[in-house]
């Protein structure tokens, strides 16, 4: 009895672990920075996006407290871009220091790593020289000078849509 207990167990055993399938995963391992940000700046919640050449799938992973993250990859991944995609607080940056190319390290098969580091910083930095804005432009249309005794709305209202009348 205590024979066929343990045959019974061990082909279970067995097929338990013949579904398990050995593969071997692409990650992704590296950290933000921050430009103008304290010592003791938390990082977690930034939002970071990774886009493979022929993958329609974007991968995204959050940073933690230090700001690093890990993301895994498609296997088939080549060519890869990693974006700063935003977090909790506003964060500024220059476009090159928003994406960075994703390169494999050189002492281990299955990690990958970014070529330059993703950086930002967490005020204007168009307000050190006297900028009135950091990207955003004012939305005030510019209005045609139409006497007002004409009784016409301001060109900004009909401008973009010109009617042709005429065409039979």
């Amino acid at each position: 009895m205590a024979l066929g207990s343990a045959i019974t167990a061990a082909l279970v055993f067995v097929l338990a672990f013949a579904r398990v399938q050995v593969s071997t995963c692409h990650v992704l391992d590296a950290n933000i920075s921050c430009l103008d940000c304290k010592h003791n700046y938390d990082f977690s919640g930034i939002k970071v996006a990774v886009k493979c050449d022929k993958v329609k799938k974007l991968a995204t992973a959050t940073t933690d407290e230090n700001g690093a993250f890990k993301v895994e990859l498609p296997p088939t991944s080549v060519d890869c871009l990693a974006k700063l995609l935003g977090g909790p607080n506003n964060l500024y940056g220059k476009n090159k220091n928003l994406v960075s190319k994703v390169v494999k390290v050189s002492h281990d098969v299955n990690s990958y790593t970014i070529s330059t580091p993703l950086a930002f910083s967490t005020s204007c930095p168009l307000a050190s020289i006297g900028a009135k804005s950091c990207g955003v432009g004012s939305s005030k249309t510019v209005d045609l000078p139409v006497p007002p005794e004409w009784g016409l709305a301001p060109s900004s209202y009909y401008v973009p849509f010109i009617p042709i009348i005429g065409i039979p």
